[in-house]
Order: structure tokens, then C-alpha cells, then sequence
């Protein structure tokens, strides 16, 4: 009886022990790295987002939004315009315009990806690293096939830049095509 005492007595000292580790230290990461339920979280948060890209928007329940921090060295990126304004074009005509920027960093800045904020705005980007102080171009096409009105698209740069995502936009008016006029109609 005496031993079952001790053996009960051991195991309530190291529940109180994992309880105020948990309450006051995070759990043992501190001691011995990211948690089980870190861990478990991270391998979620990977498969659903992937192991290297950016979450972006609200998240729900929170006023936050999360953007990973890129890993290796970061650079800065200046672009000479962020906003183009192509004024007014016919429904059905591609508006392109290039996008010049310049590394103005001490590292070759590699853009990982950007994307149009609708399958209208296509843009494209240089896939090799551009080096520190060289000037480089993303090109942006927006289709107004269907897109009468006034316009204004969004392009989100992902590059090893902090912050991570930069912002380009391509906005003006298309002219609708004329509606044919049913026959005897006003």
C-alpha cells in the first residue's frame, strides 16, 4: 500500500508540475522546442496555405492580418509609378502596361509571385533574381471583355521584400458596347 501511495503522490506532483508550466511558460517549448500543439498548428496552417506563402485578408474573429515574414535576406523594391490610370478604352480591348522597379536593396530580390486581383488583370513578372541596384519590369494586362464602367484592378506582389506584399493597381473607364434595340422598342 505504501509504494501505490508514492507511485500516486509522484504522478499528482507531475500533473501539478505540467499544469503551471502550461499556465505560466507556454508548456515546455521553452524546454524543448515548439509544443505538440504547435507543431499540430503549423502542419495545418502549411497544408491548407502552403509551407511558403502568405496568408492575406482578414482572419476571422480578429481585426489582423497575417503575412509570413520571408526567409534568407530581404531587400527593398521602389517602383516608379504603383498606380496607372490608362483613362478610357472600348469593352473588349487588353490594356497593357509595364511596371518598372528598381532593387534598391543589398540583396537580389526574388518576386515568388504576383497575382491580379481578378482573372481579367494578368500579370508577369521576371523569374530570375533581379541584383541589388538593377531595374526590372512587371508587365500587367487587364482584359475589358465584359467589364463596362469604371475599373479599378489590383496587383499583389510577393517578393523577399518587407513587407512581403506590395500593391499595384491599373484602374480607368470602359465604354460598354452599344445594346442592340428590340425591333418596334422605344
Amino acid at each position: 500500500m505504501e509504494r501505490s501511495k508514492q507511485v500516486q503522490i509522484g504522478l499528482l506532483g507531475l500533473l501539478a508540475i505540467l499544469l503551471i508550466a502550461n499556465l505560466f511558460g507556454g508548456g515546455f517549448k521553452n524546454w524543448f522546442g515548439a509544443s505538440a500543439g504547435d507543431k499540430m498548428r503549423e502542419s495545418a496552417a502549411s497544408s491548407v496555405i502552403g509551407s511558403n506563402s502568405t496568408t492575406s485578408g482578414n482572419i476571422p474573429g480578429t481585426n489582423v492580418t497575417s503575412t509570413q515574414v520571408p526567409t534568407g535576406p530581404t531587400t527593398t523594391i521602389q517602383y516608379e509609378q504603383e498606380k496607372f490610370n490608362f483613362g478610357t478604352c472600348d469593352e473588349g480591348e487588353v490594356v497593357k502596361h509595364m511596371f518598372k522597379f528598381k532593387n534598391t536593396g543589398t540583396e537580389p530580390l526574388i518576386i515568388s509571385n504576383a497575382k491580379g486581383s481578378c482573372g481579367c488583370t494578368v500579370p508577369t513578372w521576371p523569374k530570375e533574381p533581379v541584383p541589388p541596384g538593377a531595374s526590372a519590369e512587371i508587365k500587367v494586362e487587364f482584359n475589358s471583355k465584359g467589364k463596362p464602367g469604371p475599373q479599378s484592378k489590383r496587383v499583389t506582389v510577393t517578393a523577399n521584400t518587407i513587407p512581403t506584399e506590395t500593391f499595384l493597381e491599373i484602374a480607368g473607364e470602359v465604354h460598354g458596347k452599344e445594346q442592340p434595340t428590340a425591333k418596334g422598342g422605344k
